[in-house]
């Protein structure tokens, strides 16, 4: 029998990528986004108008079965600092794109994630401190963190012997961030591609997680580190 992965944000740069990977190693592959993924096996579609709780049971309603793992790379970025015109909508949009899909994910991996199955979510490397310019973001990410911490604590809903962490990257390389910084040094940029094979040998055992860690993710030089932290 064929194992199995949830995406949620399936239809993003890295979702897509990630769902290409499992797709590629013979995985059945469910996308959770706003829009079909054409090379998922199947597809869980949102509607921008859910509540967080509706949003909650479209997606465990669409999970038939038990999966191997469960990978939510929902999101998206909003600079602003607190004097900033959008400041309420920026910050309440970065919520609701962060920390509610992870909290779904959360959810869904108390419901259909096996023993021993793996749970990654998204943080954000320059969330591990204040970020000034982008207030909204840095707090959504920031809440991602100790959602990981709580997460992989005792009692916590999901198997006991789950693998839950997040990749905290710098830099996605992705058609949208080349578009908006075409000037940037892409060789500190981290490939799409990359990130998906680092989180399938995960979901295999073939690189060991360790529940509650938080990855960074750094592209230097074109050559890429992961660190727990």
């Amino acid at each position: 029998m064929a194992s199995t992965i949830v995406v949620y944000g399936g239809s993003g740069a890295l979702g897509r990528a990630i769902v290409s990977t499992f797709i590629k190693n013979k995985w059945n592959v469910t996308s959770v986004d706003f829009f079909a993924n054409q090379d998922a096996t199947t597809n869980i579609l949102l509607e921008k108008g859910d509540s967080l709780e509706e949003q909650g049971k479209r997606v465990v309603g669409g999970v038939s079965g038990h999966v191997d793992a469960i990978v939510c790379v929902a999101g998206g970025w909003a600079g602003g600092n607190a004097a900033s015109n959008d400041f309420f909508a920026s910050s309440e949009l970065m919520w609701k794109q962060s920390v509610h899909s992870s909290l779904v994910a959360a959810h869904l991996a108390s419901k259909s994630l096996k023993s021993g199955g793996l749970l990654t979510l998204t943080g954000a490397y320059p969330a591990q401190n204040g970020t000034p310019f982008m207030i909204g973001y840095g707090m959504a990410k920031a809440a991602v963190h100790q959602l990981v911490a709580s997460l992989a604590g005792p009692d916590s809903g999901i198997p006991s012997d789950a693998k839950v962490n997040a990749i905290l990257p710098v830099t996605l390389d992705t058609p949208m961030n080349r578009s908006g910084m075409p000037g940037a040094d892409f060789s500190s940029w981290t490939p799409c591609s990359e990130v998906a094979e680092t989180i399938f040998a995960w979901a295999t055992n073939a690189i060991p997680v360790t529940s509650g860690k938080l990855v960074e993710i750094v592209t230097k030089d074109s050559k890429t580190s992961y660190t727990e932290k």
